[in-house]
C-alpha cells in the first residue's frame, strides 16, 4: 500500500509516535525523553507525515545543509511497520534531494534499532559509531 505523503505541522502526532516508537529504545539505553528539545529542533525540520486511509500512520523528518539532506525522525506505527512505508518515505527524502541537486543522504540510528536493516538494504553504511549511535550515508547517483 502507498501511502500518500504530505507536509504536517501535527507536533502533537509527531511527539506522540516517536515517543511509542522509542520509548523501549530510551528505556535500554538509560535515556530520558526532552521535551524542550524535542520542541526546539521540531521548529527546524520539515516534517511530514505519511497517510494511509486518511489517517496519518508514519512521520519522516528532514533538514539538510549544502552537503547533505539528513533524516532526522522516520517513525511509522508499530501496526504498519514492515509493509514498504520506511522504503517509501527514504525514497520520498531521495527525490527530494535530488531536486535540489544535494546526493548525499545522512541519518543516525541507536545500535540496538532493527530498523538498521533496512538502512543497510537501501544502501546506507556506517561511517562512525559513537554513543550508542550509527552515523550512516548514502550517496545518491
Amino acid at each position: 500500500m502507498t501511502p500518500i505523503i504530505r507536509s504536517t505541522n501535527d507536533k502533537a502526532f509527531a511527539e506522540k509516535i516517536i515517543r511509542q516508537n522509542m520509548s523501549a529504545y530510551y528505556e535500554q539505553l538509560d535515556m530520558r525523553w526532552n521535551t524542550a528539545l524535542f520542541d526546539k529542533q521540531w521548529d527546524e525540520l520539515d516534517s511530514y507525515e505519511l497517510v494511509i486511509n486518511a489517517s496519518p500512520v508514519g512521520l519522516l523528518c528532514i533538514n539538510h545543509d549544502e552537503a547533505a539532506y539528513y533524516i532526522r525522525e522516520l517513525q511509522i506505527d508499530q501496526k504498519w511497520q514492515r509493509q514498504g512505508l520506511g522504503t517509501t518515505a527514504i525514497r520520498y527524502t531521495e527525490e527530494i534531494a535530488q531536486q535540489s541537486g544535494i546526493r548525499l543522504l545522512r541519518l543516525r540510528v541507536f545500535c540496538i534499532n532493527p530498523a538498521i536493516a533496512l538502512y543497510e538494504r537501501m544502501g546506507f553504511r556506517i561511517c562512525k559509531t559513537e554513543n550508542n549511535t550509527h552515523y550512516m550515508q548514502r550517496r545518491l547517483i
